[in-house]
């Protein structure tokens, strides 16, 4: 086929830090300023992608969730995984084959519609529950 093998992932980290307890002088409530004010929670997805004859790339985007919204999502919707498959798609030059998980994002009837109206990709969905075949799963460790 000459296509791209295209493993995804997502992954999501609040930036709230956890509350605790410490030690103080007696008399002075210790005090921790926290800059995550705005932005709750920072939502990544990445692609491994990889070819015989090129390097591997890691494709990314972020998504920040500034709080709570009526109806809105936290995380990815099917608009930023087609953005991010079409970004794809420019880097790499070429057909991509993409296997990823079974989340509801990815098996919803929008995104299999946004997925039939690209010629060059073709989706397959890792079986529930299997991480270990899922090679972006490292990243998180790394990155977190």
């Amino acid at each position: 086929m000459g296509a791209w093998l295209c493993f995804e992932d997502e992954a999501g980290q609040g930036l709230r830090p956890p509350e605790g307890r410490t030690w103080g002088r007696r008399g002075h409530i210790p005090v921790v300023r926290v800059t995550a004010a705005v932005t709750k929670r920072v939502s990544m997805a990445a692609l491994i992608c990889t070819k015989a004859g090129h390097r591997p790339r890691l494709i990314y985007r972020i998504h920040l969730d500034r709080g709570p919204a009526k109806g809105r999502r936290k995380g990815f919707t099917e608009t930023d995984y087609a953005r991010l498959l079409d970004a794809a798609h420019q880097q790499l030059g070429g057909p991509i084959v993409l296997v990823w998980d079974n989340l509801n994002t990815h098996v919803s009837r929008t995104m299999r519609e946004l997925i039939t109206a690209r010629s060059w990709l073709t989706a397959y969905q890792l079986p529930p529950y299997a991480p270990e075949f899922n090679p972006v799963e490292g990243v998180w460790s790394h990155l977190k």
